[in-house]
């Protein structure tokens, strides 16, 4: 059996996007609707330095409050910044997924083909018709 979690926003086109790629392999992953249940301190933590990202690169940015509360400043440390994507799961860039293969944030969608261990078996199109895979389950070359 295949184990893959997906952190998931299914208000976000990448997120679902990422998820549809996963499912086109067969597997049903373990979904975590990480708004509505957040990730535990040691958890966000653990995620974070499992995709080798730094907590900025993970932070969302293009949220309201991310401006109110002036995260860009680089006064806030990494814990702090940690505080208020706990305080703000919306805060949580999105969608992370972990596989046996690795974790890594799936900003664009694709980057999720880079840790699946199963192939691809069907032709997919993003939500917005581009092509990823071919009716061969092979990448399309960009």
């Amino acid at each position: 059996m295949t184990d893959i979690t997906i952190y998931h926003n299914p208000k976000c086109g990448t997120s679902r996007n990422t998820l549809a790629l996963i499912r086109n392999t067969g597997v049903e992953p373990r979904v975590i609707h990480y708004l509505q249940t957040p990730p535990s301190r040691d958890e966000l933590v653990a995620l974070i330095a499992a995709t080798g990202a730094s907590v900025r690169d993970v932070m969302r940015s293009k949220q309201d409050i991310f401006n109110e509360l002036g995260l860009a400043d680089a006064k806030w440390s990494d814990d702090e910044l940690i505080d208020f994507m706990l305080a703000h799961p919306i805060l949580i860039n999105r969608p992370i997924v972990a596989t046996s293969i690795g974790t890594r944030l799936c900003r664009p969608s694709e980057l999720v083909l880079d840790i699946l261990p199963l192939p691809q078996l069907a032709a997919f199109n993003k939500e917005d018709g581009e092509a990823v895979i071919n009716s061969q389950g092979l990448r399309v070359p960009v």
